[in-house]
């Protein structure tokens, strides 16, 4: 009597973790309680006027193999992020917060070593008696 053959599942190249990439050491970078006036909303009268948007960001980098020694330009610069994200969210009006979640997610991920982006987008004054409503996501790389 000969046993069955083992079924194995095909390895799914385009999700399988590069080997360098799963031992590499991260540190998350964050940004929290931005507040910026931006044109979006998909009703007339949001369409009339900025409202105020509350961002967070929590980003996962891999970090470089070369020491940090104490030099911004080996690290991810939150300042350059956020002058992103602020040009990002003031360039047009954007119907949905969903939206603009993606866009600062896309944004956020093209830079070098970020592995993943959780991208929380907040309209602030929507209702009187919810402090926000909104959005969070998480995309990687």
């Amino acid at each position: 009597m000969t046993a069955e053959p083992v079924k194995t599942r095909p390895v799914d190249t385009l999700h399988a973790p590069n080997a360098s990439e799963s031992i590499r050491p991260t540190r998350r970078v964050f940004i929290n309680d931005l507040v910026l006036e931006c044109l979006i909303g998909v009703y007339r009268h949001e369409r009339d006027g900025a409202q105020r948007v509350r961002i967070n960001l929590d980003l996962t980098v891999f970090e470089t193999p070369a020491p940090i020694d104490d030099k911004l330009s080996n690290v991810l610069c939150y300042e350059e992020v956020i002058i992103k994200v602020r040009n990002l969210a003031t360039a047009g009006h954007v119907n949905l917060v969903e939206t603009l979640a993606e866009l600062i997610a896309e944004m956020c991920l093209a830079e070098p070593d970020v592995k993943l982006a959780k991208v929380r987008v907040e309209k602030l004054d929507v209702f009187a008696d919810a402090a926000s409503v909104g959005v969070e996501i998480e995309r990687s790389n």
